[in-house]
C-alpha cells in the first residue's frame, strides 16, 4: 500500500499538481517546492498572501546545501537532536520557487522522519511545500475528517494512507537560525 501510494503521488508531483498528505505533523498541502506555478497554486487554494513563504520538507539534511547558502554547523546538531518535529528557518534560500521563500531571502525546511513523506521526498528528489490543509487563517485540521471538502475538491491527488488516524499531532516547532548560529523560535 505505502509503495503504491507513493508511485501515484510522484506521478502527480512530477506533473506539477497538488498533494493532499500526511506528514510529521499534520496533514499538508503540498507540490514540488521548485515549481513556482504548482506553489502559488497553493496560494490560491489556501486564500493566501502570495508574499508569505511556506516551510518545505526534505528526506535528510545532507540535502540542505543545496536549498540553502549558509547553514551553520549547529543547525544539524538540531535537527539531529530534536525529539519533535522542528522546522528551521535558515538565511539564503536557493533554488526553490520564490513563493517558498521569506522576503529576507530564508526558508523554513524540515527534515521529515514520517515513514510517507520521508520516502516521497527520498524518491522525488526534491524538497517537497508543507502548509497545514486548511484556509488562511481558519484553524488548522487535527484529523484528516476536519479537513473541509473544499480543500480536499481543490487538490489533483488525496494520499490513501492514514486517514483514519486519530492521533492528534500539532505543527512544527519553528526557530530562526542566523547565518552565526544565534537562534530565537517563531512557534513552540
Amino acid at each position: 500500500m505505502l509503495k503504491q501510494e507513493i508511485e501515484k503521488t510522484l506521478t502527480v508531483l512530477k506533473n506539477g499538481g497538488i498533494i493532499l498528505y500526511p506528514t510529521d505533523t499534520i496533514w499538508g498541502l503540498g507540490c514540488d517546492a521548485t515549481n513556482a506555478e504548482a506553489v502559488a497554486r497553493i496560494s490560491a487554494i489556501k486564500g493566501r498572501d502570495a508574499g508569505k513563504s511556506f516551510i518545505v520538507l526534505l528526506d535528510t539534511d545532507a540535502k540542505l546545501p543545496g536549498y540553502v547558502s549558509e547553514i551553520p554547523n549547529v543547525a544539524y546538531d538540531l535537527i539531529e537532536f530534536a525529539e519533535d518535529p522542528l522546522t528551521i528557518i535558515l538565511s539564503g534560500a536557493k533554488n526553490l520557487a520564490p513563493g517558498v521563500i521569506n522576503t529576507d531571502g530564508s526558508v523554513g525546511i524540515r527534515i521529515t522522519r514520517h515513514e510517507f513523506s520521508n520516502q516521497l521526498i527520498q524518491r522525488f528528489r526534491k524538497p517537497v511545500v508543507s502548509t497545514s490543509a486548511n484556509k488562511s487563517g481558519e484553524p488548522s485540521p487535527r484529523f484528516f475528517d476536519e479537513i473541509s471538502d473544499e480543500i480536499r475538491n481543490s487538490v489533483d491527488y488525496i494520499v490513501g494512507l492514514e486517514q483514519e488516524l486519530r492521533i492528534e499531532r500539532k505543527p512544527s516547532t519553528i526557530m530562526k537560525l542566523t547565518p552565526d548560529g544565534q537562534f530565537s523560535f517563531i512557534r513552540r
